[in-house]
Protein backbone atom coordinates (compact mmCIF):
# COMPACT_ATOMS: atom_id res chain seq x y z
CA UNK A 1 0.00 0.00 0.00
CA UNK A 2 2.62 2.39 0.76
CA UNK A 3 2.43 5.80 2.40
CA UNK A 4 3.43 6.58 6.10
CA UNK A 5 1.05 5.33 9.29
CA UNK A 6 1.26 6.55 12.54
CA UNK A 7 0.56 3.60 15.06
CA UNK A 8 -0.57 4.94 18.72
CA UNK A 9 1.93 2.07 20.39
CA UNK A 10 1.61 1.28 24.18
CA UNK A 11 3.98 -1.66 24.23
CA UNK A 12 0.65 -4.27 25.19
CA UNK A 13 -0.47 -7.08 22.78
CA UNK A 14 -3.49 -5.11 20.94
CA UNK A 15 -0.78 -2.16 19.75
CA UNK A 16 1.94 -4.25 18.87
CA UNK A 17 -0.83 -6.26 16.74
CA UNK A 18 -1.94 -3.17 14.72
CA UNK A 19 2.15 -2.21 14.36
CA UNK A 20 2.76 -5.67 12.71
CA UNK A 21 -0.58 -5.10 10.41
CA UNK A 22 0.72 -1.91 9.25
CA UNK A 23 3.59 -3.63 8.35
CA UNK A 24 2.57 -6.13 6.74
CA UNK A 25 0.50 -3.43 4.74
CA UNK A 26 3.35 -2.09 3.61
CA UNK A 27 3.09 1.21 5.55
CA UNK A 28 6.36 3.27 6.62
CA UNK A 29 5.86 2.94 10.35
CA UNK A 30 5.69 6.15 12.71
CA UNK A 31 5.25 4.60 15.98
CA UNK A 32 3.99 7.35 19.00
CA UNK A 33 3.49 6.19 22.73
CA UNK A 34 2.11 8.47 24.73
CA UNK A 35 2.72 9.14 29.01
CA UNK A 36 -0.49 10.36 30.43
CA UNK A 37 0.08 10.17 34.20
CA UNK A 38 -0.47 6.20 34.41
CA UNK A 39 0.89 4.72 37.10
CA UNK A 40 4.12 3.28 35.56
CA UNK A 41 5.94 4.15 32.18
CA UNK A 42 7.32 0.50 31.72
CA UNK A 43 4.63 0.43 29.02
CA UNK A 44 6.72 2.80 27.26
CA UNK A 45 9.87 0.81 27.56
CA UNK A 46 7.89 -1.95 26.12
CA UNK A 47 6.65 0.19 23.41
CA UNK A 48 10.17 1.15 22.55
CA UNK A 49 11.40 -2.38 22.33
CA UNK A 50 8.84 -3.24 19.70
CA UNK A 51 9.77 -0.02 17.28
CA UNK A 52 13.63 -1.19 17.60
CA UNK A 53 12.07 -4.73 16.68
CA UNK A 54 10.64 -2.56 13.49
CA UNK A 55 13.57 -0.76 12.70
CA UNK A 56 11.97 2.24 14.00
CA UNK A 57 12.73 4.88 17.00
CA UNK A 58 9.48 5.52 19.00
CA UNK A 59 8.20 9.05 19.18
CA UNK A 60 7.11 9.89 22.97
CA UNK A 61 5.01 12.31 24.20
CA UNK A 62 4.69 13.33 28.15
CA UNK A 63 0.98 15.05 29.01
CA UNK A 64 0.93 17.06 32.11
CA UNK A 65 0.57 14.45 34.39
CA UNK A 66 -3.03 15.82 36.04
CA UNK A 67 -4.47 16.30 32.94
CA UNK A 68 -5.97 12.62 32.58
CA UNK A 69 -5.66 12.15 35.81
CA UNK A 70 -9.07 10.75 38.06
CA UNK A 71 -9.23 9.95 41.21
CA UNK A 72 -12.03 7.00 40.04
CA UNK A 73 -9.77 5.45 37.64
CA UNK A 74 -7.39 2.60 38.97
CA UNK A 75 -4.64 3.32 36.10
CA UNK A 76 -4.80 6.68 37.27
CA UNK A 77 -5.83 7.83 40.78
CA UNK A 78 -5.41 5.86 44.11
CA UNK A 79 -8.57 3.67 43.26
CA UNK A 80 -6.78 -0.27 44.20
CA UNK A 81 -6.23 -2.44 40.95
CA UNK A 82 -9.57 -5.03 40.92
CA UNK A 83 -9.09 -8.64 41.45
CA UNK A 84 -11.92 -9.56 39.23
CA UNK A 85 -10.83 -10.52 35.45
CA UNK A 86 -11.61 -8.83 32.42
CA UNK A 87 -14.22 -10.84 31.29
CA UNK A 88 -16.25 -10.15 35.04
CA UNK A 89 -14.91 -6.57 34.47
CA UNK A 90 -16.63 -6.30 30.86
CA UNK A 91 -20.22 -8.19 32.04
CA UNK A 92 -20.46 -5.40 34.51
CA UNK A 93 -22.95 -2.56 33.54
CA UNK A 94 -20.90 0.81 32.62
CA UNK A 95 -17.10 2.15 32.73
CA UNK A 96 -14.36 -0.09 34.26
CA UNK A 97 -12.77 0.56 37.14
CA UNK A 98 -9.55 0.77 34.73
CA UNK A 99 -11.21 3.32 32.64
CA UNK A 100 -9.45 6.62 31.85
CA UNK A 101 -12.45 9.23 30.71
CA UNK A 102 -11.75 10.26 27.53
CA UNK A 103 -7.97 9.03 27.30
CA UNK A 104 -8.06 7.68 23.57
CA UNK A 105 -9.35 11.07 22.28
CA UNK A 106 -6.88 12.45 23.88
CA UNK A 107 -4.08 10.27 22.66
CA UNK A 108 -5.53 9.93 19.20
CA UNK A 109 -5.91 13.69 18.70
CA UNK A 110 -2.22 13.79 19.84
CA UNK A 111 -1.40 10.90 17.22
CA UNK A 112 -3.06 12.85 14.41
CA UNK A 113 -1.21 15.99 15.13
CA UNK A 114 2.12 14.04 14.22
CA UNK A 115 0.36 12.24 11.24
CA UNK A 116 -0.17 15.44 10.13
CA UNK A 117 3.01 16.14 11.07
CA UNK A 118 4.83 13.40 9.10
CA UNK A 119 2.65 13.46 5.97
CA UNK A 120 1.44 10.59 7.03
CA UNK A 121 -1.77 9.09 5.79
CA UNK A 122 -3.55 6.77 8.61
CA UNK A 123 -3.39 6.39 12.38
CA UNK A 124 -3.69 2.56 13.41
CA UNK A 125 -5.59 2.33 17.16
CA UNK A 126 -5.61 -1.33 18.55
CA UNK A 127 -9.17 -1.27 20.20
CA UNK A 128 -11.20 -4.47 20.08
CA UNK A 129 -14.26 -5.97 20.42
CA UNK A 130 -14.01 -7.14 24.30
CA UNK A 131 -13.05 -3.21 25.04
CA UNK A 132 -16.28 -1.85 24.22
CA UNK A 133 -18.44 -4.74 25.33
CA UNK A 134 -21.09 -3.30 27.95
CA UNK A 135 -19.18 -0.03 27.61
CA UNK A 136 -16.59 -0.92 29.88
CA UNK A 137 -14.20 1.39 27.83
CA UNK A 138 -16.80 3.89 26.50
CA UNK A 139 -13.73 5.15 24.30
CA UNK A 140 -13.34 1.70 22.27
CA UNK A 141 -16.93 1.77 21.35
CA UNK A 142 -17.78 1.47 17.72
CA UNK A 143 -20.11 4.72 18.07
CA UNK A 144 -16.55 6.55 19.76
CA UNK A 145 -14.75 5.14 17.26
CA UNK A 146 -16.82 5.95 14.42
CA UNK A 147 -17.18 9.51 15.47
CA UNK A 148 -13.37 9.82 15.59
CA UNK A 149 -12.94 8.55 12.51
CA UNK A 150 -15.20 11.32 11.37
CA UNK A 151 -13.35 13.94 12.65
CA UNK A 152 -9.70 12.89 12.21
CA UNK A 153 -10.59 12.77 8.19
CA UNK A 154 -12.66 16.10 8.37
CA UNK A 155 -9.95 18.10 11.05
CA UNK A 156 -7.20 16.82 8.42
CA UNK A 157 -8.78 18.08 5.09
CA UNK A 158 -9.15 14.10 4.63
CA UNK A 159 -5.72 13.43 4.80
CA UNK A 160 -5.67 11.47 7.48
CA UNK A 161 -7.88 8.26 8.36
CA UNK A 162 -8.64 6.47 11.54
CA UNK A 163 -7.63 2.40 10.82
CA UNK A 164 -9.03 0.14 13.56
CA UNK A 165 -8.29 -3.51 12.53
CA UNK A 166 -8.89 -5.40 15.61
CA UNK A 167 -12.24 -3.35 16.21
CA UNK A 168 -14.29 -6.36 15.91
CA UNK A 169 -12.21 -9.09 17.13
CA UNK A 170 -12.00 -10.86 20.14
CA UNK A 171 -8.54 -10.99 22.53
CA UNK A 172 -8.02 -14.95 21.68
CA UNK A 173 -8.78 -13.92 17.74
CA UNK A 174 -6.39 -10.65 18.06
CA UNK A 175 -3.30 -12.88 19.60
CA UNK A 176 -4.23 -15.26 16.41
CA UNK A 177 -3.39 -12.50 14.18
CA UNK A 178 -0.09 -11.42 15.45
CA UNK A 179 1.14 -14.40 15.65
CA UNK A 180 0.68 -15.54 11.79
CA UNK A 181 2.17 -12.04 11.29
CA UNK A 182 4.80 -12.79 13.69
CA UNK A 183 4.30 -9.82 16.24
CA UNK A 184 7.18 -9.62 18.87
CA UNK A 185 4.77 -10.37 21.90
CA UNK A 186 8.00 -11.64 23.50
CA UNK A 187 9.02 -8.03 24.00
CA UNK A 188 5.54 -6.47 25.16
CA UNK A 189 3.95 -5.89 28.87
CA UNK A 190 0.41 -6.16 29.37
CA UNK A 191 0.33 -5.81 33.44
CA UNK A 192 -1.54 -2.58 34.54
CA UNK A 193 0.86 -3.22 37.51
CA UNK A 194 4.06 -2.33 34.99
CA UNK A 195 5.65 -5.61 36.77
CA UNK A 196 8.29 -7.28 35.08
CA UNK A 197 7.53 -10.42 35.47
CA UNK A 198 4.14 -9.15 35.19
CA UNK A 199 1.76 -9.94 38.21
CA UNK A 200 -0.50 -12.58 36.50
CA UNK A 201 -3.76 -11.57 38.61
CA UNK A 202 -4.19 -7.94 37.39
CA UNK A 203 -7.67 -7.97 34.54
CA UNK A 204 -5.40 -7.28 31.80
CA UNK A 205 -2.48 -10.46 32.71
CA UNK A 206 -5.63 -12.44 32.93
CA UNK A 207 -7.26 -11.72 29.67
CA UNK A 208 -3.94 -12.15 28.49
CA UNK A 209 -3.05 -15.43 29.61
CA UNK A 210 -6.17 -16.65 28.40
CA UNK A 211 -5.87 -14.87 24.88
CA UNK A 212 -2.91 -16.99 24.30
CA UNK A 213 -4.38 -20.24 25.72
CA UNK A 214 -7.07 -19.91 23.61
CA UNK A 215 -4.38 -20.57 20.51
CA UNK A 216 -2.34 -23.12 22.45
CA UNK A 217 0.42 -21.16 22.57
CA UNK A 218 2.53 -20.02 25.47
CA UNK A 219 2.71 -16.70 26.39
CA UNK A 220 6.62 -15.39 25.71
CA UNK A 221 6.71 -13.08 29.07
CA UNK A 222 7.54 -14.12 32.22
CA UNK A 223 4.86 -13.60 34.87
CA UNK A 224 5.17 -13.74 38.51
CA UNK A 225 1.50 -16.08 38.75
CA UNK A 226 -0.56 -17.14 36.56
CA UNK A 227 -4.30 -17.46 37.16
CA UNK A 228 -5.36 -20.82 35.85
CA UNK A 229 -7.67 -21.17 32.95
CA UNK A 230 -11.75 -21.59 33.89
Amino acid sequence: MGGKAVVLLSGGVDSTTCMAIADEEGFELRPISIYYGQRHEAEISAARGVALQYGQTLRTVALPPDLLASPDSALTGDREMPAATYKELMESEGPSPTVVPFRNATLLSIATAYAIQEGAEAVFFGAHAEDAHNWAYPDCSPEFIGAMANAIYVGSYRDVRLCTPLEWLTKAQVVRRGLELGAPYHLTLSCYRGLRPACGNCPTCVERLHAFEANEVADPIEYAFRVPTP
